[in-house]
């Protein structure tokens, strides 16, 4: 039902059009009308008494992806596009196939269509990153997504929830006329209550503001006395002839605008931009009030449809509306505007952006001139994913998708989250030290992410909340460490990670180190050994004619033989990470003492602190 908001218009009245051939007159003329299931059943009838051709391949393959039927869609693409087709067929192609979760296949059809239309900016987007869903799926959650006590049986999409009421649009208890396109009665603008529970109740129609045309979504003011919402041209007994010969008119979606008066809604008016050429939807009014966002295909948009955002005057006129740019909008379709409390970020769907298929929602934030961003898993799937709405001040907002089948409504909450900030500084002199190495680890030593600091030392990163974390930083000439980050709620914790600048004694035949240990019976590099390693491979680098040789030392427990081939493996162990930090392997070589030079010469009455002394490594100056 949603796309009823996000193409050009609404056919009201039957017309007739001139087919493809004869043989496809009565499929196009409901295609043409919108009515794209009793289309597709006639295309199939061609298509079973062998009267088919590519055109009619590509007339289904249309037909079932402006119903979203991906899986039917993806059949009938496929046959059309043996031979040549349009960029646009490729396009859509391969976001049926994303909707089925096929992205392999679906990035080949991709690259049909950008080299069909390598100027497009989908085709630019792809080509820049055509390996995006990794990095998608691998995004933090943001929000849970969970099911919602407002959906019916029919299409229900657009809830904003404004105080303790939730509006939406819904096709649900309609007795009137059925869309053909949707196959549903025409929406209406419902309220409900919502409960302090999370629940919502007892769903109305909003009388006062629907007809007998398809009416919603709609925006509410702060004060609650001004509401803005879309509605169908034919409520102001406009119409546009989409072919004079064939005596056809359709209406266009317009804005209109209703004052509160007591407990009824009065003084509907249309707005002055609204104009029978094009269509404007899916309204989203500021929280001053003093501007209004709507989608629309009105002439300037780079797509289909865009997102527009217009000045709300004081003195109730309204400026020129202004395309919000190709940050937000591409030659696809952005709908659904949604312009948080603070604002300045706004929520949208795509399905031009890349995303996971069909629309996606994306968030931007207006203030700054960054770029749009997914918003990742559960918020988006494969399937159509869009008007998404929240509420600071109650922490619950919601989202439509089609995820299940049909246009339902669904809960969203927000994932506690924390900002980890880590500035990498000299513990010496204070520094700020810049192209340092900084990983973020789960409490399962987990490597998540890895950053290089930046200019100013700094490493951003954003965890879920009440989680312990770990922050590893390093760089060449420091000693790298390792700095906890506790369980937070957040919204912010700082890491002052501060490293020690490598300060070695190197005498004329040694170079002399912390002592590097090894656990009893093993020969593996721990943590604390790879930090005093590293070490000697900065030493190294900067004397690049210096030749090592590395000596390993094992206790005195254990038969003499078996010490001796376990020192052997720890000396092979500590040359193999010398060499992996990029030393040439002939500058490096490596011995095993066994228990024949121990450090404390205590016999058979070592300690176990003796004992792990006894098990080190010397570093000798070969050359």
């Amino acid at each position: 039902m949603k796309n009823l908001y996000i193409v050009v218009s609404f056919i009201a009245i039957s017309f007739t059009l001139s087919a493809q051939d004869k043989n496809t007159k009565v499929a196009d003329k409901l295609f043409s009308r919108f009515e794209y299931n009793d289309a597709a059943k006639e295309y199939l009838k061609l298509v079973e008494n062998g009267k088919s051709d590519p055109y009619v391949y590509k007339q289904l393959a249309d037909s079932y992806y402006n119903v979203f039927n991906s899986t039917e869609a993806v059949k009938w693409y496929a046959k059309a596009t043996e031979t040549n087709q349009d960029a646009e067929t490729y396009y859509r192609y391969a976001q049926m196939l994303k909707a089925n979760g096929k992205y392999e296949e679906a990035n080949k059809q991709m690259k049909k269509f950008a080299a069909a239309a390598p100027n497009d900016m989908r085709a630019k987007d792809f080509n820049e990153n055509p390996n995006y869903i990794p990095r998608l799926l691998d995004k933090t959650k943001l929000f849970n997504v969970n099911g919602s006590d407002i959906s019916s049986d029919k299409s229900d999409f657009g809830a904003v929830l404004h105080n303790d009421k939730v509006y939406f649009a819904s096709a649900r208890n309609g007795a009137r006329k059925t869309d053909g396109w949707t196959e549903e009665p025409f929406l209406d603008i419902y309220k409900a209550d919502y409960n302090a529970d999370g629940t919502v109740t007892n769903a109305t129609k909003v009388s006062d503001l629907n007809s007998k045309w398809n009416d919603g979504p709609i925006t509410i003011s702060a004060d609650g006395n001004t509401a803005y919402f879309a509605s169908e041209s034919f409520k102001e007994k406009i119409a546009t002839p989409k072919d004079k010969k064939a005596n056809a008119k359709f209406s266009q979606v317009f804005l209109f605008k209703a004052t509160k008066n007591g407990d009824k809604w009065g003084d509907i008016t249309s707005l002055p931009f609204n104009n029978k050429e094009f269509s404007n939807a899916n309204p989203s009014l500021s929280r001053d009030g003093k501007t209004l966002y709507f989608s629309s295909n009105r002439p300037g948009s780079i797509g289909g449809n865009d997102v527009w955002k217009v000045a709300v005057n004081a003195d109730g006129t309204y400026g020129e509306p202004q395309n919000l740019g190709n940050k937000v909008n591409t030659e696809g379709n952005e709908s659904f505007p949604y312009i948080a409390d603070d604002n300045k970020t706004l929520y949208f769907a795509s399905a031009g952006k890349p995303g996971f298929g069909g629309l996606d929602v994306y968030q931007i934030d207006l203030s700054n001139g960054t770029e749009a961003t997914n918003l990742g898993k559960p918020v988006n799937t494969e399937k159509d994913d869009f008007a998404f709405t929240f509420n600071s001040t109650k922490g619950a907002g919601f989202l439509s998708s089609n995820r299940n089948g049909k246009d339902d409504i669904f809960g969203v909450s927000p994932i506690c989250g924390v900002d980890v900030q880590t500035i990498v500084t000299d513990a010496k002199t204070g520094a700020i030290l810049s192209n340092a190495s900084v990983s973020i680890l789960d409490d399962k030593k987990n490597v998540i992410a890895t950053e290089m600091s930046n200019a100013k030392g700094e490493v951003n990163y954003r965890v879920e909340c009440d989680k312990p974390y770990v922050i590893q930083a390093s760089k060449d000439g420091y000693e790298g460490n390792t700095f906890a980050v506790a369980k937070s709620k957040g919204p912010k914790a700082k890491v002052d990670a501060a490293l020690q600048p490598i300060d070695v004694i190197v005498t004329e035949t040694e170079i002399i180190l912390q002592p590097i240990y090894f656990e009893f019976n093993k020969s593996n590099i721990t943590k604390e050994g790879a930090f005093e390693l590293d070490k000697l491979v900065q030493v190294m680098k900067n004397n690049d004619k210096m030749v090592i040789m590395a000596k390993s030392h094992t206790d005195n427990r254990g038969a003499d033989n078996y010490n001796l081939k376990l020192s052997e493996r720890r000396a092979k162990s500590t040359v193999q990470y010398i060499v992996s930090k990029g030393i040439d392997p002939s500058r490096i070589s490596g011995k095993g003492m066994g228990e024949l030079e121990p450090k404390v010469d205590c016999g058979e009455k070592c300690t176990e602190e003796e004992h792990a002394q006894n098990r080190r490594s010397q570093f000798l100056i070969v050359k």
